[in-house]
């Protein structure tokens, strides 16, 4: 695997529902293409559930075209006592709680690059020491920089460049 992306953590609508790391439902073909055929069922009933980051997530993933492992510095659903459909920030103990395990999947994994989505997934890797490429979470009016920082990450055509382009054939 030459790339990991590192987010904070899994959130109501997705990655609790799929248990997967930044993908909803509406995603689960494009994971199992992305990893080469891996097999995940849908573990929910009645009809799939999107959410917005993962759809950004997965927009950009698809224009890579590589393999990229995703990984939550909390791999679980933090959500406030009262309500489950709901997301809160994991707690630094429980950061910590699962450090040893974001750290030995990069021991695993050695990639070339290390991608930290958002502030708190940067801070988390810096604390067990692993160095990323910090870009801003989609999420809260981020979309717009995620997709440019991704896109100048991996040598991509902006989508506003692609836009131009068809647009000007269109009009010759």
């Amino acid at each position: 695997m030459k790339t990991i992306w590192i987010a904070r953590d899994l959130g109501y609508r997705g990655g609790r529902r799929t248990g997967l790391a930044l993908t909803d439902e509406l995603h689960l073909d494009s994971y199992r293409s992305l990893l080469g055929g891996v097999f995940v069922e849908k573990a929910t009933k009645g009809p799939d559930i999107g959410e917005r980051t993962a759809g950004t997530i997965w927009r950009m993933l698809s224009r890579i075209k590589e393999p990229v492992f995703l990984w939550n510095v909390f791999p679980l659903h933090p959500h406030d006592k009262s309500n489950q459909m709901s997301n809160r920030c994991h707690t630094a103990f429980e950061r910590r709680a699962c450090a040893k395990y974001m750290h030995n999947l990069v021991s695993l994994l050695k990639p070339e690059k290390i991608v930290a989505i958002g502030g708190d997934a940067h801070k988390a890797a810096l604390d067990i020491g692993v160095s990323t490429l910090r870009v801003r979470h989609p999420s809260y009016g981020g979309q717009n920089d995620f997709v440019e920082q991704i896109s100048v990450a991996y040598g991509l055509t902006s989508e506003s460049e692609q836009l131009d382009f068809f647009s000007k054939i269109c009009h010759v």
